[in-house]
């Protein structure tokens, strides 16, 4: 059961169905139930009428004796004892009104037939014909025929002053036959009326899905064929299916960026540690022929040179990685004058007690590789100011060099970029400094920044939320 309803068409038309066939059930059950409420009113209307004529006659002086009740619907009158004095020629069997007698019987009431009548019919007043009353619903046999019957009771005075009480009965058999036969017509026409529904609804959701599955074989095909550059098809429907696909395009392109530049940055980082081990290799492999052209300070700086640059590469994985910094207090006051404490020409001015929260090993760093590239394109002087500017606190770090071009300004932060061709791998370092100081800034919400430096230099600016 849960593979047959394991797609979302199949749940959607199961779900649609459900709620049609409610929706059906509790309006065919108030149509029936007022369709039989209106005939059973209609029935009682004229089980009324037919008492209201009896009453009528009697009332106006017919007596109960020569009543002409030969309708086929059944009628009794009964006196005030309670004794039957009048009733349907062809009534075989009743029950529902409470007296069950078919036959009348005579009645000691002043309406039986006597020497006086003739005198008193002059001196009766007018009868009068009280309200009529619902009894129920009942049986009755009628010239062989039996049904059920709404009855309905009128009370009337004739007169004679005889208390009379008329039974009158209408036929069920209408709003039997009627209600019997809208439920016939809802128990077909509902489950044809329900596979309608269901097939309509599987036809619209599968029309609304081919998209998704579109996109589900397209992206098959790039995880099979490991191709980031193709693309999923985008529906002209504009819809939420529409949305999806763009999105997963965008979440596409950004993997292939991602990735593309991961191969970059395993190549370059390839290329970078093959100059140091190259080297180091070469003078060893002298060194073991010939002991005595041994550059052991040239063996040293390539070692020194290729351990930086390795912890370089594990500091960039981290934070590809996503590490997130620690949560301590750091003075960057501080921190920048001991960044530049043994340097020769920087100097540090700045507020006092200017804190953030992160990491102190890797915003020291991030102080270390701005002073050093200070250093390198400076001519004599670098300095380095700490202020709070509102709720942030800055780090400025000025050169008296020759600056950064405005062309040059984003790119110089990009892994491996060396704006001097012509500098050697030795004096430019491998162009991950400055990478690494703007992914250790972002990484603690704050930015790094270059401008144009009062003393015509380059000035950078580290920008960090303040703690």
């Amino acid at each position: 059961m849960s593979r047959l309803f394991a797609s979302v068409r199949a749940r959607a038309t199961l779900a649609a169905t459900l709620v049609v066939a409610v929706a059906l059930v509790a309006a065919g059950t108030a149509v029936l139930l007022s369709l039989r409420s209106n005939l059973l009113g209609e029935a009682g209307t004229q089980a009324e009428r037919s008492a209201r004529d009896v009453a009528t006659a009697l009332a106006v002086g017919t007596r109960y004796t020569e009543l002409n009740l030969d309708d086929d619907r059944p009628v009794q009158v009964v006196d005030e004892a309670g004794t039957l004095v009048a009733a349907s020629e062809d009534l075989e069997r009743i029950t529902g009104t409470g007296v069950d007698a078919v036959h009348p019987r005579p009645s000691a009431s002043p309406g039986d037939d006597g020497d006086d009548d003739d005198d008193s019919g002059e001196s009766l007043e007018a009868g009068e014909i009280g309200e009529p009353a619902t009894v129920g619903d009942g049986t009755a046999t009628v010239d062989g025929d039996t049904e059920d019957y709404r009855f309905v009771t009128v009370p009337v005075e004739t007169r004679r002053g005889d208390q009379l009480t008329v039974y009158a009965g209408a036929p069920l058999s209408a709003e039997h036959g009627a209600v019997n036969t809208a439920l016939t017509v809802m128990l077909i026409g509902f489950p044809l009326l329900l596979a309608v529904v269901a097939w309509v609804t599987w036809l619209v959701t599968r029309r609304a899905l081919r998209p998704v599955e579109g996109i589900r074989r397209e992206m098959a095909a790039i995880t099979a064929s490991q191709d980031l550059a193709r693309r999923v098809p985008v529906p002209g429907t504009h819809d939420e299916v529409a949305r999806l696909a763009s999105t997963t395009n965008e979440t596409l392109a950004a993997l292939e960026s991602s990735v593309e530049r991961q191969r970059r940055f395993v190549a370059d980082a390839s290329h970078e540690l093959r100059s140091p081990i190259a080297s180091l290799r070469t003078q060893l492999e002298v060194a073991a022929a010939h002991p005595e052209l041994l550059d052991l300070d040239g063996a040293v700086e390539d070692t020194v040179r290729l351990q930086r640059l390795a912890a370089d590469l594990l500091l960039l994985a981290r934070l590809d990685a996503g590490e997130r910094p620690a949560d301590a207090r750091v003075d960057l006051a501080a921190l920048a004058r001991e960044a530049a404490e043994g340097r020769t020409g920087v100097s540090v001015r700045g507020d006092a007690a200017v804190r953030v929260a992160g990491s102190r090993g890797q915003l020291g760093r991030v102080l270390a590789n701005l002073l050093d590239n200070a250093q390198r394109h400076a001519r004599s002087a670098v300095e380095v100011s700490v202020r709070r500017d509102g709720e942030a606190a800055v780090v400025a770090v000025a050169d008296d060099g020759e600056g950064v071009p405005a062309a040059d300004r984003e790119r110089i932060f990009e892994r491996f970029v060396r704006l001097d061709a012509a500098r050697s791998r030795d004096d430019g370092g491998a162009g991950l400094g400055l990478a690494i100081a703007r992914d250790v800034a972002v990484r603690h919400g704050g930015t790094l920044t270059v401008h144009d430096a009062p003393a015509g230099g380059a000035l950078f600016e580290l920008r960090l939320p303040g703690a």
